[in-house]
């Protein structure tokens, strides 16, 4: 309380009670991949090699030897922001890089704009490499912004069921999954061992794509095209949209060619299906791997949505941390988060012709009675009618006489 000595006029700066909650970011990947020590790495423009005295090295042909970037260190987190800066860190399209430089290349041409890389020199296609993979995944933790991650080929059930984890665990990210290599059209098939998850989707077949080693085409796992699918949607509509009915750029062909009767046994069970129509490279599936087992996170969407909510609200209310827990905090805690919720369904996210039929935000006495204040809590409760995604669009036609008959 400020002390008034003398008479006067006193001008005083008064915090507001409302503080905004940012909506937290949902199109970061991380992505876990081989790349080898041996990569050919590119010349760094402008600089070339010197010897112990300064003086330029050259070749055979009395040409200076340009200076090649180095290989990123194996096991560190890399934020990568273009194609070019990952040729920068982990070299151009090769042998050497070959399943991890389509992911990410596939990620950027399909809309994703910022990812983490985590290189290892094992092959992460064997499950030979599970003990790098999640010393890898390890390295991620402390990277907040990350929401999306992917082990692009990895398809043994040991490292799917790390990357599971470590979704979970963080609570704030989702992991894409690339199906099992096989001919048999079935979820047992398709999703091999691994176990059922709302914190996780898997794609089927592997896309082909233009491989400019063998200067032919390849068929490569869509994990990293699916992430780049994700940010792109979340760019243009909203996390709230599902990543799906949308074209794979960059695809031009399957593996398997599936029909609707091939996918009648496989979209119950979460298994999404990439599929050919109408000459377009398509996503047409939005489920989560379990489908109809998951029960209310059975869409990629609506788990996503809570994701962003919760790490948003968490990361916009840490001010409520020690503060007096009373009638005024509840009343700015209420504030707060309604006001961001109503942003959010003005988004389109939530379901309602109105902010009170879309959400409701509750803290109170009711919520927070004298045993709850004695803990040192301050409870809020927060409901939210989510949108669905129109899945199955049915149209019923029937004849009809026409007007007076």
């Amino acid at each position: 309380m400020p002390q008034y000595l003398s008479p006067g006029v006193y001008v005083e700066e008064v915090p507001s009670a409302v503080k905004p909650i940012a909506g937290a970011g949902t199109s970061t990947a991380a992505f876990v991949g081989q790349v080898l020590d041996t990569v050919t790495m590119p010349a760094q423009p402008g600089k070339f090699v010197t010897d112990s005295l300064g003086h330029q090295v050259t070749d055979s042909m009395g040409k200076p030897i340009a200076l090649a970037y180095t290989v990123a260190p194996a096991g560190a987190p890399q934020l990568i922001t273009s194609w070019e800066s990952f040729k920068k860190n982990f070299g151009d399209f090769q042998g050497g890089n070959l399943v991890l430089a389509h992911a990410v290349y596939g990620f950027f041409n399909n809309g994703g704009t910022r990812c983490w890389i985590t290189r290892i020199t094992g092959n992460v296609t064997d499950g030979s490499s599970v003990t790098a993979v999640t010393n890898a995944l390890a390295g991620f933790r402390a990277i907040d912004e990350i929401s999306i991650v992917a082990v692009p080929g990895a398809i043994d059930a040991a490292s799917q069921a790390a990357v599971i984890a470590h979704c979970q665990n963080a609570g704030d990210r989702f992991a894409i999954l690339d199906s099992q290599i096989t001919s048999t059209l079935t979820p047992a098939a398709i999703q091999g061992s691994t176990g059922n998850s709302n914190y996780a989707a898997m794609y089927f077949p592997r896309i082909q794509v233009f491989d400019p080693v063998s200067n032919g085409s390849l068929y490569v796992a869509p994990s990293g095209h699916m992430a780049g699918i994700y940010a792109r949607v979340d760019t243009q509509r909203g996390v709230h949209k599902a990543p799906a009915n949308e074209v794979v750029l960059g695809a031009v062909g399957l593996e398997a060619r599936l029909g609707k009767a091939d996918q009648d046994g496989l979209n119950p069970a979460g298994i999404n299906v990439i599929r050919n129509l109408n000459g377009n490279i398509t996503v047409w599936g939005a489920r989560t791997l379990g489908g109809d087992a998951n029960l209310d996170w059975k869409y990629i969407n609506v788990r996503r949505l809570f994701l962003f909510l919760r790490d948003s609200i968490d990361a916009g209310t840490q001010w409520v941390v020690f503060e007096p827990n009373d009638l005024s905090l509840w009343a700015k805690i209420t504030r707060n988060v309604s006001a961001f919720l109503t942003n959010v369904w003005r988004s389109g996210a939530l379901f309602g012709a109105t902010a009170p039929e879309a959400f409701y935000v509750r803290c109170d006495a009711t919520t927070n009675p004298p045993e709850v204040r004695d803990l040192g809590q301050v409870v809020t409760e927060i409901g939210v009618a989510v949108v669905k995604p129109a899945e199955f669009v049915i149209f019923r036609i029937s004849q009809w006489a026409g007007p007076g008959k």
